[in-house]
């Protein structure tokens, strides 16, 4: 039996481009919780986290929407439209993985833990914000919100102006002793949903949390590395890891060693955004955990790839 945490894409779980409504969303689970549940089924031990991209970035444009009827609809903080995200996203999957299990006469108990993850408040990533967030604004409307709210905005491709926050490494997961627990009770987990939601160690020991994005592979890769899991699964929308990808001359790369991985990243290989910080995660995972590895591959490849059969195997 493996231990494995498997990363899922939060744009995954929104299919339709054309309908982003909860129910379109579900739909979409509901169609890839079964092969999810095919790792449970094979007799592994299955965390299971996801990205929140899009679903943080509906709640918050949402709150701004009503704040524009009135006071009496404040703007909610980002870390509790984070959380907000966690609870939405966690509950369809929960739902999902548990009616999948009844249908195979499997019985596990299911459980979402709402996750913090401790980031450095010294992280320079605090004094650049890269990663956009909610609603496209005109140039005005970016104003406005600079001035009222306090918001950092750039131009996103043209395409109009957006919020940037910043996007910070994870240090330590809080509630890992919790999903530890919840693992060796028996339980399958849906944990640090969206790298989790960032915060800061105080002085005195206290937490507060901070306005940041934490990228899902990063938090996936350091929850892994605490729960001592054998395998890092990260799921995309590609089937393999690839030189040249989208070139006549395209290689897909059925395994990597940490330092060829390395060596294509350091020669621009892989997109920023994109299959990037995939790959850097797996090699910070494999780095930590040697003799342990990465996986890189399709949803639908999820059990071929535990096989062998299938996708980019990351090792030291």
């Amino acid at each position: 039996m493996a231990r494995i945490v498997v990363a899922l894409g939060g744009n995954a779980l929104q299919a339709n481009p054309k309908d982003k409504s909860a129910e379109a969303q579900m739909e979409t689970v509901e169609k890839i919780v079964p092969f999810l549940v095919d790792l449970v089924a094979s007799g592994n031990e299955v965390l299971f986290t996801h990205g929140n991209g899009p679903q943080v970035g509906q709640i918050v444009g949402a709150f701004e929407l009503a704040a524009k009827a009135g006071s009496r609809n404040p703007v909610m903080p980002f870390p509790e439209c984070g959380a907000m995200s966690q609870g939405y996203i966690g509950f369809q999957l929960q739902q999902a993985i548990r009616n999948e299990l009844m249908h195979r006469g499997m019985n596990f108990p299911v459980a979402t833990v709402i996750t913090q993850t401790v980031v450095d408040r010294n992280d320079p990533a605090f004094q650049n914000p890269t990663k956009p967030v909610g609603s496209f604004y005109t140039l005005e409307q970016a104003r406005e919100l600079e001035c009222t709210m306090g918001y950092v905005i750039r131009q996103d491709s043209n395409r109009g102006y957006r919020r940037v926050v910043p996007s910070p490494k994870p240090k330590k997961i809080v509630e890992e002793p919790l999903i530890r627990t919840l693992l060796n009770a028996g339980c399958l987990v849906i944990a640090c949903g969206g790298g989790g939601i960032p915060v800061i160690e105080k002085e005195n020991g206290e937490l507060g949390s901070v306005s940041a994005v934490i990228d899902k592979d990063f938090g996936a890769s350091k929850l892994a590395e605490a729960l001592d899991a054998d395998v890092l699964l990260i799921l995309t929308a590609v089937d393999y890891v690839a030189l040249n990808f989208g070139k006549p001359d395209q290689r897909n790369l059925s395994g990597m060693t940490v330092a060829e991985s390395e060596k294509y990243i350091s020669e621009g290989q892989f997109a920023p955004g994109s299959m990037l910080p995939k790959v850097q995660a797996a090699v910070e995972f494999v780095k930590l955990k040697p003799g342990k590895k990465a996986i890189i591959s399709s949803l639908r490849d999820a059990l071929e790839a535990m096989k062998g059969k299938a996708g980019t195997v990351i090792t030291a």
